[in-house]
């Protein structure tokens, strides 16, 4: 029995040490002239800290676009230091902002959706300390992340959720970058995640749809990509399509990269690949990078 218990000891603890090396995420690789600026305090809301890494160019000569970038997780995980691969972002001139959001442990929706928000408006309203074109504020995200993505640039200058921050000027974002992310919550509303998300609102449509991207879009939309393998098993192919329709209807500068047999953000190397360029051809000739 004590050998037993010896060796069910043994394995609890293996197990500890590797879910905590899963929490050790790389640090994220910068060029040289940048300055890192780790978990900044963008918002506070009780005994919560929203936090925002930065990696900004403050000694170029002309103010850069930045990329906001937010992670996935369903809602309820995930943390923004899984976030690393701003490679391509960098060598364009792009300053990026990695953001974090409360999570529905913390507090359901919109809790997440106003967390982005004000860190939008903590960049527009640290730009010029930030050496940041306010002009050129790329939103990106995966899953979860693409829905919030999609809502705080589709918001504009709506402040529905803008209680905690509040920005003088106009909000316009230059692109959003939407991968696979949910748009429509109110076919998902009993999805395990968005329920959870929504929390006691769930069955309500008028709010569902105040939290869904898809019924912000308008003709003054932002332009949109759009990335989204068709075999995805969690957030439903036909969410992207719903979006990219509405948006060419609007008349939206608009791109929609569909991934045969993509699975919900597992693609191919090769998918992968085409996806960096698609993207990149799409920024550019909206002209949004410095090189």
């Amino acid at each position: 029995m004590k050998f037993h218990a010896l060796i069910t000891s043994f394995i609890l603890a293996f197990c500890c040490i590797i879910s905590a090396q899963e929490k050790e995420y790389k640090p994220v690789k910068f060029p040289k002239g940048y300055t890192s600026q780790l978990d900044v305090v963008y918002k506070t809301v009780n005994e919560w800290e929203g936090r925002i890494d930065l990696y900004t160019e403050q000694n170029a000569k002309e103010s850069t676009p930045i990329l906001l970038n937010i992670h996935g997780g369903g809602w309820n995980h995930g943390e923004k230091e899984s976030q690393s691969g701003f490679g391509s972002f960098f060598k364009n001139g792009y300053a990026v902002a990695n953001v974090e959001y409360r999570l529905v442990d913390v507090a359901p929706a919109p809790a997440a959706i106003e967390d982005v928000r004000c860190a939008l408006i903590y960049i527009y309203n640290n730009a010029k300390e930030l050496n940041i074109d306010t002009n050129k504020i790329v939103i990106m995200g995966g899953s979860a992340g693409g829905h919030l993505a999609l809502m705080a640039g589709l918001l504009g200058n709506n402040s529905i959720y803008d209680e905690d921050c509040t920005y003088k000027g106009e909000i316009k974002i230059a692109a959003i970058i939407n991968k696979y992310g949910v748009t429509d919550l109110v076919p998902l509303a009993k999805w395990k995640s968005a329920k959870r998300w929504l929390g006691k609102n769930y069955l309500d449509a008028e709010f569902t749809q105040s939290v869904s991207p898809l019924y912000y879009v308008t003709e003054d939309s932002p332009p949109i990509f759009i990335v989204h393998g068709d075999a995805d098993p969690i957030v439903p192919y036909s969410q992207s399509v719903k979006l990219y329709e509405a948006l060419v209807n609007n008349n939206v500068v608009t791109e929609f990269l569909s991934i045969p047999n993509g699975k919900h953000g597992k693609f191919k190397n090769e998918d992968k690949k085409l996806f960096r360029t698609k993207m990149w051809q799409f920024l550019k000739e909206l002209n949004l990078s410095n090189f």
